[in-house]
């Protein structure tokens, strides 16, 4: 069934790519992120391309002031394939530096401002970065040059900052060619060993997942995307930043959601369209301001991370009438989408992720790799050009999890005889807090560092505005340990989202089975309520 018959979806064909893989493309694409830059420039040089508390950057100052970025990394070394990682938050600066290290060639590493220094120092080390560009305010948390040897030089954004200095190079036009396949980003995810694995984003995966977006959303240059969720998230920098660059849209930038604030800026600048999680939803209809302001413009209401509620949606329905809600699945590995919900849809299939994207293929198999009947359970595994091209330096957790260019989501969902695409559970040890994924082996190997603490186990509290929230069973025996200890120790360690905002303590062991797994579905029924 062709979901996306009347959609303005590009001619498509079979290619191969990245050695063994034989996937759906789009036959005519830009070549690279820097190349849909300057099909931007081209097309709307004079139209907004970026708004940030009062302040309107069309797309030729942006040119310009990447331009200028782009001379100040190059006098610092920067080169093509040089990793750059930016621990900054929504700020212009964000984006100058990701285009500018477009411009050179080089490999953007984004970071959550979220992050602590033992997580920021792996991540540095990792990918060998040569630089860090970050916020004045986080820079107690940057490594120093003995823990980080290969990083050559630091460049700071705020008052007191040098970040100002890059400017004074003149300006670099010329960009340095690349390659499709070439890796334009690596955004790290957690992996079942509790390490971040550095998911390679390649142009090719970009270019495919921009014009995915641009299709299925019917996006054009007249489109102002609000982007209030992380710019250092797949869904910051590639359904937002991208997707605009893409059409030659505008970024509409917040620095942190607050649903007031949201709700007058999105008036303001006109928003069209924008991908939250159904949170920020909830708390935009909840907030008095709603009613106050003129959303008519608003279009495209694109969501992930955790189900829409029903009512939720017949309540936006009934107060914005020509907002698309959309459902929209996918993941770093992914480089963003995988499905999205058809217009019209949404409320008939509100228990669905939505049809898989035009070049993009998703199968539910078993533990065999074999392909179960439509509607029946299996574990999704995700093809097509956007899937990554695996992790950077980590050729086990690559061979581990792709086949033959297909990445195993952990997901345990279903495709029905419609193309309707479901997920059910994390087959992975995975919480969901906000869109915010926390892998629990992380949060207990940091628990584990504790003094007396013998084991710990961290399972998901239900809660009806995140999702789920982090609760640990602790078992120290003896410890004289309380909650607030347990969680400022992690604070020190872990990004905040990960932190248990419930702790629980027992003198008996966590229940395993026969083989020593924890039982963690007797651990869910103890949660408090």
């Amino acid at each position: 069934m062709d979901h996306w018959q009347g959609y303005p979806v590009a001619p498509m064909r079979i290619e191969s790519h990245f050695g063994d893989r034989l996937t759906r493309c789009f036959a005519g694409r830009p070549p690279s992120m820097h190349a849909m830059f300057e099909d931007a420039l081209r097309l709307h040089a004079q139209g907004d391309a970026l708004v940030f508390e009062g302040r309107c950057w069309t797309w030729r100052d942006l040119d310009a002031e990447v331009a200028r970025v782009a001379a100040g990394l190059a006098a610092l070394g920067v080169a093509r394939g040089e990793r750059v990682v930016l621990f900054l938050g929504n700020l212009p600066e964000f984006v100058f530096t990701l285009h500018a290290l477009q411009r050179l060639g080089a490999i953007a590493v984004p970071v959550s401002v979220r992050e602590q220094k033992p997580g920021l120092e792996f991540i540095l080390n990792q990918c060998g970065a040569m630089l860090i560009v970050h916020e004045v305010a986080l820079a107690d948390r940057v490594p120093d040059g003995q823990a980080c040897p290969g990083l050559r030089a630091r460049v700071a954004v705020g008052e007191d900052g040098d970040f100002a200095d890059l400017l004074r190079h003149g300006a670099l036009d010329a960009a340095t060619a690349v390659e499709e396949e070439d890796t334009a980003l690596i955004l790290y995810t957690s992996g079942t060993t509790g390490r971040p694995k550095g998911a390679m984003l390649t142009h090719f995966g970009i270019v495919h997942s921009a014009m995915h977006f641009e299709a299925t959303m019917r996006l054009t240059r007249a489109d102002r995307s609000a982007l209030v969720v992380p710019a250092s998230h797949v869904t910051g920098v590639i359904a937002i930043i991208a997707a605009m660059l893409r059409v030659a849209g505008a970024v509409v930038m917040m620095r942190e959601f607050k649903a007031a604030a949201w709700i007058a800026e999105a008036a303001r600048e006109r928003v069209t369209q924008t991908i939250m999680v159904p949170a920020m939803y909830n708390l935009i209809l909840l907030s008095p301001e709603f009613g106050r302001h003129d959303l008519s413009a608003w279009r495209v209401g694109g969501y992930g991370g955790a189900p829409m509620p029903v009512a939720t949606i017949d309540a936006l329905a009934a107060r914005l009438p020509n907002l698309i809600l959309t459902n929209a699945y996918g993941a770093t590995e992914t480089t963003s989408p995988v499905t999205i919900m058809p217009e019209g849809d949404t409320r008939a299939h509100a228990d669905s992720v939505g049809v898989t994207v035009p070049c993009g293929h998703v199968v539910a198999v078993d533990d065999r790799g074999v392909e179960v009947a439509p509607g029946e359970t299996g574990e999704l595994w995700i093809g097509g050009p956007m899937v990554v091209k695996g992790y950077w330096d980590n050729p086990e957790a690559t061979a581990r999890e792709f086949t033959a260019g297909y990445w195993h989501s952990g997901d345990l969902g279903s495709v029905d005889a419609q193309g309707y695409v479901r997920v059910f559970d994390r087959k992975k040890d995975m919480l969901n807090r906000g869109g915010f994924k926390i892998y629990s082996v992380e949060v207990e190997n940091t628990i584990a560092g504790l003094p007396g603490v013998v084991e710990a186990a961290v399972v998901g509290r239900p809660c009806p505005v995140l999702g789920e929230r982090v609760h640990a069973f602790v078992h120290a025996p003896g410890a004289a340990l309380t909650e607030a200890a347990v969680r400022a120790y992690c604070a020190e360690r872990l990004a905040d989202y990960k932190v248990p905002e419930t702790v629980g303590f027992t003198d008996a062991p966590l229940p395993r089975n026969p083989n020593g797994k924890m039982m963690k579905r007797l651990l869910r029924e103890r949660l408090p309520q």
